[in-house]
């Protein structure tokens, strides 16, 4: 699948110290629909993520739960536990489908990447979890 793979890249390039840096896979740029398209910035950061994900933007408006409803905190810590997972994953092409963990996830859980940054990257692995039937942490998210 290439959108797991377009999310990552994305990721990894928002989380260096690029001011603002969009990556858009040129392959698929004329068979994305604007609605599935989530550009994550914040004026707390200088990093945005751009997911490119089919059905994420509405999942994300009508399932997950509202901004504020956990702390930036708890989110980054649910985050650690699962960028970790991913990677593990993305070491093990052999056991995990290599499709949909393609590459390296770069999360340094010492920088601040925002609330934003950190509450749309939640929610994009809990539909992550969810869409491809994967489990990234003990953790069973409550929708």
């Amino acid at each position: 699948m290439i959108l797991p793979f377009v999310f990552i890249v994305l990721l990894i390039a928002s989380c260096k110290s690029y001011n603002k840096t969009q990556i858009i896979n040129n392959a698929n740029e004329d068979s994305l629909v604007e609605n599935d398209t989530v550009s994550i910035s914040s004026d707390e950061s200088d990093y945005e993520i751009i997911i490119i994900e089919p059905g994420f933007n509405s999942w994300l408006l009508s399932s997950a739960r509202p901004e504020g409803f956990h702390s930036q905190q708890w989110l980054e810590s649910r985050n650690i536990i699962m960028v970790q997972a991913w990677n593990q994953r993305n070491m093990q092409p052999s056991v995990y489908d290599p499709n949909l963990y393609e590459l390296r996830i770069d999360y340094d859980a010492n920088t601040d990447y925002g609330y934003e940054v950190n509450y749309k990257l939640y929610n994009y692995f809990l539909y992550f979890q969810i869409k491809y039937k994967q489990r990234l942490s003990s953790f069973i998210p409550r929708i």
